[in-house]
């Protein structure tokens, strides 16, 4: 293959991936094409590409970015999964789709620019809370605290607001307070 036919694949890659930093890699051999078809549409729906890349004009392409080491997981044929909210999201359907497709080979993954190696590396992230789940429970945790500390002010001042209600009716109805 010639140089310029190199860089142009290399552009073209640096083009279809953008901005992802994440991404997971994927064997698809042995896979008929109608049902590579259908994996790619599947994933195509929840907003996932599929691409397929040449390994060393990969690493070419991303040798200083997070993407890097992804470089050595791509041996043999891949493909590489990205997009969604995150890679926790393409890992979890990828993991859905090997139930259905067997012969599809968890390569591994990249989040952050830390590899996730192999088929148990892929399944360890997918179990991973994705961005948005994981500032729910940092809010819970650090509203937490704070409402239990409101409710236990406000508790004693309610059961005084209570007492002082109760007296004001019964002066206002005539009544006698009795003494305690």
């Amino acid at each position: 293959m010639s140089k310029p036919i190199k860089e142009m694949m290399i552009r073209e890659y640096q083009d279809i991936l953008g901005d992802h930093e994440d991404a997971l890699v994927i064997g698809m051999r042995g896979i008929a094409s109608n049902d590579t078809n259908a994996i790619r549409s599947g994933l195509a729906e929840k907003e996932i590409k599929v691409t397929v890349v040449r390994n060393k004009l990969f690493g070419q392409a991303f040798g200083d970015s997070k993407l890097a080491p992804l470089s050595d997981v791509l041996v043999g044929a891949n493909a590489l999964a990205f997009g969604a909210e995150s890679v926790v999201e393409v890992a979890r359907e990828i993991v859905e789709i090997v139930k259905d497709f067997p012969g599809v080979e968890l390569k591994g993954a990249v989040l952050d620019g830390m590899l996730f190696e192999g088929d148990e590396g892929v399944r360890k992230l997918s179990k991973f809370p994705t961005r948005d789940e994981a500032i729910a429970k940092d809010v819970a945790l650090i509203l937490g605290p704070g409402s239990k500390l409101v409710a236990s002010v406000k508790g004693p001042g309610s059961n005084l607001a209570g007492i002082l209600k109760a007296i004001e009716s019964k002066l206002e109805d005539g009544e006698a307070i009795a003494k305690v």
